[in-house]
């Protein structure tokens, strides 16, 4: 039977992130809860640092550094507010470089699912209707009102890259989530 599912934000100590995410996965496999602790997230993105001399280099960065996503399964009280077990939430509040769940009195606090998504924590599939080369809208909140030509798609990671002309005609390559761009 499959259970409803909810990601919940775990607090950990500066540069933890890979540890706790690695420990619950491993305590996870270890204990069979694969059926409690569905999923284990660091969100990260890739950025472009520019070095001594103009050298360009590919970093992957934390987004939100200090934080790790967890998809746990939930259950419903009589209040109708989802709550994690007692065990999930031992074990993950009891691994090394884990300092909480971020929520109320430190319990655990499921993010709505519109967050999840918003955040990069969980990609949902997305079919589009335009190739390399379409002239595209974005309607991603900080890019509202612009157009531009799609450069490259990544259907693995759900992105994709669009070339906007700004202001004075400068074209600026920008990676969006499928979901924020549309066909003309």
């Amino acid at each position: 039977m499959e259970r409803e599912a909810r990601w919940y934000v775990v607090h950990t100590y500066s540069s933890y992130e890979n540890k706790v995410a690695a420990n619950i996965e491993k305590i996870v496999e270890n204990r069979g809860m694969q059926d409690l602790i569905l999923a284990v997230n660091i969100p990260t993105e890739t950025v472009v640092e520019v070095g001594e001399g103009g050298k360009r280099k590919e970093v992957e960065r934390k987004i939100f550094p200090g934080y790790v996503f967890v998809k746990i399964a939930v259950e419903y009280n009589d209040d109708g507010m989802p709550s994690i077990s007692d065990e999930c939430w031992y074990v993950v509040r009891n691994i090394r470089g884990v300092t909480g769940f971020v929520g109320p009195d430190n319990r655990p606090y499921p993010l709505d699912e519109e967050k999840v998504i918003e955040m990069g924590v969980e990609k949902r599939r997305v079919e589009v209707s335009y190739d390399v080369g379409d002239t595209v809208n974005i309607i991603h909140p900080s890019f509202e009102g612009f157009s531009g030509r799609v450069v490259s798609i990544n259907l693995e990671q759900n992105t994709v890259k669009v070339a906007i002309t700004a202001l004075f005609g400068k074209e600026t390559i920008t990676e969006l989530e499928m979901d924020f761009v549309e066909r003309v």
